[in-house]
């Protein structure tokens, strides 16, 4: 079966095809620069392995332009993958809010758009797009069932306790605020996997207990017993947890109406600094970038090292905290952009923790013959295991979509 995966932002469109029986990736790329009523170029890079790189630019004024770019460099007679759109099964799109309602990914239809559409309240730069991709598919491909799969669904098996804030209960009742977590396909992806190398080493999937650590532009961490999430760093928004690239992580909610007085702001002028002004871009002044932050930091840069420090220190208090939360810890994994391919920063996110039973292997963690690869950078007695794992969405939105396709054709 072959499954496109679609993945909508606010003026982009990522894309995949998979034949999912093989799991192999025939396709993917990226439409860049879709804007509103066009007026400007927008370019759309699409990869196929063994090939080189193919660059198509003109206007997308909207989603569903780009869609049909999309399926025009898919169905290319050049450098396409497949003859024509009849070999698309489905269609399987990432949608980043899903609220309470949805702890799994589910066949769209009318009810369920209206839904995503109403938690775009939560989730304003995201879902808006989310549904912006899922409309133009449909009227591009009008006969093929489509599956959303939600960033927020894995995390809906936390406990109240977890989840709620200690705010005022009817908060909760009235505007939905509590913690939802995001990054969840990404968590669930690689715990499934650490979940298998768990047990060839004889721990059983119920009493297994993981630590993944979604380390990227963005950052979160989750605690997994038993294949569900327990708790995550990230909250109500993506902005609550670790250290990121430029979003602050925890913070004092009294510092927010502090800004606003003393920088006379509005409170849409403070959500962007804690957004896209902090992290590790606002603590070194230089970039949002680990591998430029390393770079300087060996070469003496002082701010550039306090922001790598504080970055592995959340993290390291975070497994900590998972820790205690878990009962113990079997495994923790590394993943994503930094988590994947940065021994360095890996090393320092866990210091001083084999008293948890966390024995790192320094040669194999700084093996580069690792990288891409399903690795276990732990000694070979450490009693918990370390492991770094390549996150891999779009492979698990097209899991998703072609087991509830496969299943509603059998009913």
């Amino acid at each position: 079966m072959k499954v496109l995966v679609i993945n909508c932002g606010s003026s982009s469109l990522k894309y995949e095809l998979f034949e999912t029986v093989s799991e192999q990736s025939l396709a993917h790329g990226i439409a860049e620069r879709v804007v509103v009523g066009g007026g400007r170029e927008a370019s759309l890079r699409h990869y196929v392995a063994g090939r080189q790189p193919v660059v198509m630019k003109g206007e997308m004024p909207d989603h569903e332009v780009a869609v049909g770019y999309v399926l025009s460099a898919l169905t290319d007679p050049e450098h396409g993958v497949i003859s024509d759109l009849g070999e698309i099964a489905a269609v399987g799109h990432r949608v980043v809010h899903g609220g309470e309602r949805f702890a799994e990914s589910v066949l769209i239809d009318d009810e369920v758009i209206a839904a995503i559409e109403q938690f775009s309240e939560l989730a304003p730069l995201h879902n808006p797009p989310n549904l912006q991709g899922i409309r133009a598919c449909r009227r591009r491909l009008p006969d093929l069932p489509m599956v959303a799969v939600f960033d927020t669904a894995f995390h809906q098996t936390m406990p109240q306790h977890a989840y709620m804030y200690g705010l005022p209960y009817e908060f909760y009742e009235k505007y939905g605020i509590r913690r939802y977590g995001f990054h969840g396909t990404s968590h669930r992806y690689v715990s499934e996997i650490a979940a298998q190398v768990l047990a060839q080493r004889g721990i059983p999937a119920q009493q297994q207990r993981i630590i993944t650590c979604h380390l990227g532009n963005g950052c979160s961490m989750a605690a997994v017993a038993g294949g569900k999430c327990l708790d995550t760093t990230m909250g109500f928004t993506p902005l609550e947890g670790l250290v990121m690239g430029t979003r602050c992580g925890d913070l004092d909610p009294a510092i927010v109406p502090f800004l606003a007085e003393v920088l006379d702001a509005d409170p849409h002028e403070v959500d962007s600094i804690l957004n896209k002004k902090s992290g590790l871009l606002g603590i070194s002044g230089l970039t949002n970038d680990m591998r430029d932050l390393l770079q300087a930091a060996h070469e003496g840069n002082s701010r550039a090292r306090l922001a790598i420090d504080v970055f592995c220190y959340r993290v390291r208090k975070y497994i900590g905290t998972y820790t205690a939360v878990l009962g113990g810890v079997d495994a923790v994994v590394f993943t994503a952009g930094i988590g994947e391919n940065n021994p360095e920063i890996r090393e320092q996110c866990l210091e001083g923790l084999a008293c948890l039973g966390l024995h790192l292997d320094s040669e194999r963690n700084e093996d580069p013959s690792i990288r891409g690869q399903v690795a276990d950078v732990s000694t070979a007695d450490s009693p918990a295991r370390i492991l770094v794992i390549p996150t891999n969405e779009e492979l698990l939105i097209a899991r998703d979509t072609a087991a509830i396709v496969v299943a509603l054709q059998s009913a």
